[in-house]
């Protein structure tokens, strides 16, 4: 298990709004830590369209972030290398991934938005559980508290956090429906 563990790294990635009226989301912030939360990436990234709204409220960024910011194609490269073959665990990582433009196999995800997590966790019968209310409920931690956004850094200890309650059943589960060629 201690070997497999430096094969798992948790990410968080926060969005501005590009395009008309600022509805296309692209990636502005990735953070992302190894499984003992050491940060092993963590940079502003310049999206590839003119920002509309920095979302400042959720994302947590501001114009003056960018200024030096990494060029997304750049960015992309690095967060791939660092993702490469490792299980990645993050809370609704089909954003993340639609802003990196990859998802990694299904057996490589773990996302505290799951209905499989959720259910791990007890909480049956909610659909949409934020990271917010999983981390204060699960780990008696507030998150996401201030008005100046979220913070990545922050956002990704706490999925790998969550990730760790459960992790002995969830790696069961997950070598149980490889072994038996069910989908993840």
């Amino acid at each position: 298990v201690l070997g497999s563990r430096r094969l798992v790294v948790a990410i968080d990635c926060e969005m501005v709004g590009t395009g008309p009226k600022g509805h296309r989301s692209e990636l502005a912030r990735c953070s992302i830590l190894n499984y003992h939360g050491d940060v092993v990436y963590d940079k502003y990234i310049l999206p590839v369209h003119p920002v509309m709204d920095y979302r400042t409220r959720w994302s947590g960024i501001r114009k003056r972030d960018l200024k030096r910011a990494t060029p997304f194609l750049e960015a992309r490269g690095e967060i791939l290398d660092v993702l490469r073959g490792k299980v990645v665990i993050g809370h609704a990582l089909c954003n993340d991934f639609l802003a990196l433009g990859f998802v990694p196999p299904g057996g490589l995800i773990r996302d505290t938005s799951s209905r499989l997590f959720k259910e791990m966790c007890g909480f049956h019968n909610r659909r949409l559980v934020s990271l917010k209310s999983l981390s204060l409920n699960l780990l008696n931690r507030r998150i996401q508290d201030g008005k100046g956004g979220h913070c990545s850094v922050e956002d990704a200890q706490a999925t790998l956090d969550l990730y760790k309650l459960v992790e002995e059943q969830w790696e069961q589960i997950m070598a149980s429906r490889s072994k038996d060629g069910l989908p993840f």
